[in-house]
């Protein structure tokens, strides 16, 4: 949709919120079986009953709601939201509550990047703010400056050094043409990885700063209309985000491991300072506007013609004095009160399995599609559940919804929950994630590969706005080569070796709330989205104008996703025995065992045993097949095999954790130490290899073979 005019978009305002005729949904026939299900009948009728609750006209006015202001965590506005949350879901009947926590977090107190040339003459002097013509919401006072989170507070000046998007490969190349980067600022571009991993390798090799820029190749218009005539990124825009070393661990970067509860005593707190996880450089992001003076000045070598981006000039690694930058980035940190609101439903039967669904409420400013449309999402999905309450249903396990605060700085709403509840996490049946709800039509998911088929089962019960189910759109889409595998799907060729011929559920990396749950605990998760052109990401366009214009007018696609995401809770609380399968994960590590060993050997790596590990996952991929038999058919008592079925991830948490990052402690997937975002499968052994540490590597696939035949007994033993 085009927009030339303010009242052409208070047009579009006021017919995107007066939508409360949505043409009567045909819902798709239920299946007449479910994996986990003796009789899946009687679930049907509760899941027709629930998926005709959830209305698009109420989902669009929580969004608004819930973007009316910016609300950065730990501030007045985001404590509102909490509020409004914990009011809805007492509404629905959830036993609920606001958790507090203490976290250190950051606030921009002076951020100033200017650039001059050789002879002296200022080039720019940024950052500029964020504007375009007629858009409601940007000049709202209330909006932080741009800048990055977990920054290092600090004022530098020196020469310049384009990084492409900072990756090590990157530096090899700028190695490659004798270009250092030690004593100089780096300006990188957004993509590729999470942005604290550029910092963090910048810091590694020497750099003074970073400067983190969206490239219109990414995310402007090379891709599309630029907002307010279309969807993606305007030149002034500026993507905000937080630069925590998220790798090496999540959460509060003073409290790695124990809850950062308000009464926990400064004494136990790691010093800033002394922080793991914390960088020691500062980082700061612009605009492409602002970028672009200094990108086509820095001079030096033309850059490896794959880092041209879409500036209209030839792109240069500078290094030569061309350019001085100075970067100030002053930053006033402390300890600041964030809130998750937590609903309970009690279980009737296995009441301390718990199936725990979240999504974060926090947003750098308005937050309308990251996290707000799965927020609002989610309040409909609690609409539904509440009114089965109403109607005497109860759930057979317990229900835990989760409104996460402070995700944009680290995971740490979910993080420090996850680290207050160790014990009851233990017998969690799951974690259902749901972050960037809605940016378009294009559904994806990501999951441990024991809940794929759950996944893609459940979606063929739900409709889609564009007729037939959600999975038939799904396939469609992924066939046309849109959608994917959920907000931080594996974009590593080590990972999402899907095993069969289905629509593609991608592998859990991390910069979403399921890190904790999956990766430091070992509680079996699974993300969702519905994904298009988006183009503002965590700058002010990312706002209630935008998502009416650009991805969702009617809302349908927020109640798509409420549906989904409200069967996944109801299925995974109701089912007569837990819907895992473990012949499929055991099938999938064998292909990542398959595909490391190719690696090694390209490499040139010698004297790596895959055989005990490649026997283990055998091993494991039998047993789940035997077992499945029993899942099949599910007669009698089934808490026993529940329990078996349960141990079995946590089999594949190993205490000790992963080299140079403990934290994180699954073997089988876990954020890239160089990726952040994207999944590293078998991350000891990938990344051994990696390193070219055949001596890591082998010790790393001794773990993993130990961890995958512990896993297998647990099955084996399973009654």
């Amino acid at each position: 949709m085009r927009l030339s005019n303010l009242a052409a978009l208070a047009t579009v305002l006021l017919l995107a919120s007066a939508s409360s005729s949505i043409a009567q949904t045909q819902f798709p026939t239920p299946p007449q079986k479910a994996f986990g299900y003796a009789d899946f009948a009687p679930q049907a009728k509760i899941d027709a009953e629930f998926m005709a609750v959830p209305e698009a006209k109420l989902a669009g006015e929580h969004l608004k709601t819930l973007t009316a202001a910016p609300h950065i965590a730990g501030s007045k506005e985001d404590h509102d939201t909490a509020e409004y949350v914990a009011k809805k879901f007492k509404e629905a009947g959830l036993d609920t509550e606001i958790v507090e926590y203490r976290v250190l977090l950051n606030r921009p107190k002076d951020i100033k990047v200017t650039a001059t040339d050789a002879s002296g003459k200022q080039l720019m002097s940024g950052p500029t703010p964020e504007h375009v013509d007629n858009d409601p919401f940007q000049d709202d006072p209330r909006v932080t400056t741009a800048f990055n989170g977990s920054s290092a507070s600090a004022d530098v000046t020196g020469d310049v050094v384009y990084a492409n998007y900072g990756s090590p490969a990157d530096y090899k190349k700028l190695d490659d043409l004798h270009i250092s980067v030690k004593g100089k600022i780096v300006i990188v571009r957004y993509g590729e990885n999470f942005r604290g991993v550029k910092v963090y390798v910048a810091q590694q090799h020497g750099a003074l700063g970073v400067i983190i820029y969206s490239d219109p190749a990414d995310d402007g218009y090379v891709k599309g209309d630029k907002y307010p005539h279309g969807p993606m990124r305007p030149d002034s825009a500026v993507q905000r985000g937080a630069v925590q070393y998220l790798p090496i661990y999540a959460g509060d970067t003073t409290t790695p491991g124990i809850a950062s509860t308000p009464d926990l005593p400064d004494s136990q707190r790691t010093p800033m300072d002394q922080a793991g996880n914390q960088p020691k450089i500062p980082a700061t992001p612009l605009s492409y506007k602002d970028a672009a003076p200094i990108l086509e000045n820095i001079g030096g070598p033309d850059s490896p013609r794959d880092w041209q981006g879409g500036l209209p000039f030839t792109y240069h690694v500078g290094g030569a004095g061309a350019v001085t930058v100075h970067l100030r980035a002053i930053q006033e940190y402390k300890l600041w009160p964030i809130w998750d609101v937590i609903g309970k439903i009690p279980g009737t039967d296995e009441k301390d399995n718990w199936v725990v669904a979240g999504n974060h409420r926090d947003a750098w400013v308005y937050g309308a599609v990251d996290p707000n449309s799965g927020t609002a999402a989610m309040l409909e999905t609690v609409h539904g559940i509440g009114s089965l309450l109403k109607s005497g249903w109860k759930p057979k396990r317990t229900i835990v919804f989760g409104s996460w605060d402070a995700e944009e700085y680290g995971l740490i709403g979910s993080t420090e929950w996850v680290e207050q509840h160790p014990q009851e996490l233990q017998h969690a049946a799951a974690y259902f994630n749901m972050d960037v709800g809605v940016a378009g039509p294009d559904f994806g998911a990501s999951s441990v590969p024991a809940l794929k088929p759950f996944i893609r089962d459940l979606t063929h019960e739900v409709p889609s706005p564009k007729g037939g189910s959600v999975y038939d759109q799904w396939k469609v889409s992924q066939k046309e080569g849109r959608g994917r595998g959920g907000r931080r799907s594996s974009g590593d060729s080590r990972a999402n070796a899907s095993t069969d011929e289905d629509v593609n559920v991608g592998d859990l990396g991390s910069g979403s709330d399921y890190t904790p749950f999956i990766q430091h605990i070992g509680v079996p998760s699974a993300d969702i989205g519905s994904s298009g052109p988006y183009g503002v990401y965590h700058s002010v366009f990312d706002n209630y104008a935008w998502f009416v214009m650009n991805a969702d007018p009617t809302f349908v696609y927020l109640q798509q996703q409420a549906r989904v995401f409200g069967l996944e809770v109801l299925h995974m609380a109701d089912a007569d025995v837990l819907p895992y399968d473990y012949e499929l994960y055991g099938k999938e590590i064998q292909s990542y065992l398959a595909k490391a060993r190719d690696r090694a050997k390209d490499t040139g790596m010698q004297n790596v045993n895959f055989t005990a590990a490649e026997a283990a996952a055998k091993r494991l991929t039998q047993a789940g097949a035997a077992v499945k038999a029993k899942q099949l058919a599910p007669a009698g008592d089934m808490r026993p095999l529940d329990e078996k079925l349960r141990a079995t991830e946590t089999a594949l948490i190993y205490e000790p954790g992963l080299p140079h990052r403990p934290w994180f402690k699954h073997l089988i997937f876990d954020p890239g130490e160089y990726t952040g975002y994207a999944a590293v499968v078998i991350p000891g052994v990938n990344e051994g290899i990696d390193a070219d540490d055949a001596v890591r590597t082998n010790q790393q696939m001794q773990i993993l073979a130990t961890a995958l035949n512990h896993a297998a007994e647990v099955l084996e033993s399973a009654k």
